[in-house]
């Protein structure tokens, strides 16, 4: 493993983290091979560019105010080199949350860290807006599960809808 983390994806996100809207960097070099998985481009940890503290930094006050969250895709695997950015977030009053394929990460990242997803991709399961999944969208203020917060409504049926003509 390298002594720095690499991202390929920067971008502001809405629907990874209910309720907030997240800073969400896509880490590379993830050491899980997930049959079916969308991000299989990211498995080598030289691709991307390094995420500097002080480019994470300036990231936070460039978004001062317009972000609620700071989203890791991925990095538990390198947990002393995504704790200071953990930290740096935390510092700046923003909720943190990472994306696992784990079943569970570091303890040392978890006091750092608002919401966790863990859980592998499964083909045959899909992801958070399954109710069937695998994997876990979890508050650990409160310990609370939110996979539910992905579910889509059921769309009302059109069925036998009756327009008025006039």
């Amino acid at each position: 493993m390298h002594n720095y983390l690499n991202y390929i994806n920067e971008q502001i996100v809405w629907q990874e983290v209910p309720g907030e809207t997240a800073l969400a960097y896509t880490i590379t070099g993830c050491p899980l091979r997930c049959e079916g998985c969308h991000s299989s481009e990211y498995r080598n940890a030289k691709v991307g560019e390094q995420l500097g503290q002080t480019y994470f930094a300036q990231r936070l006050v460039d978004y001062r105010g317009l972000i609620s969250c700071v989203l890791f895709l991925g990095g538990e695997w390198q947990p002393e080199l995504l704790l200071p950015f953990l930290e740096m977030a935390r510092a700046e009053q923003l909720h943190t949350c990472l994306y696992s394929g784990f079943e569970s990460v570091n303890s040392r990242l978890l006091p750092h860290l608002t919401y966790l997803k863990t859980g592998a991709w499964d083909m045959a399961r899909g992801g958070l807006d399954n109710p069937n999944t695998n994997q876990r969208f979890i508050d650990l203020r409160n310990q609370q599960l939110l996979n539910h917060k992905f579910h889509k409504p059921a769309q009302a049926s059109l069925q036998g809808a009756t327009h008025a003509t006039t």
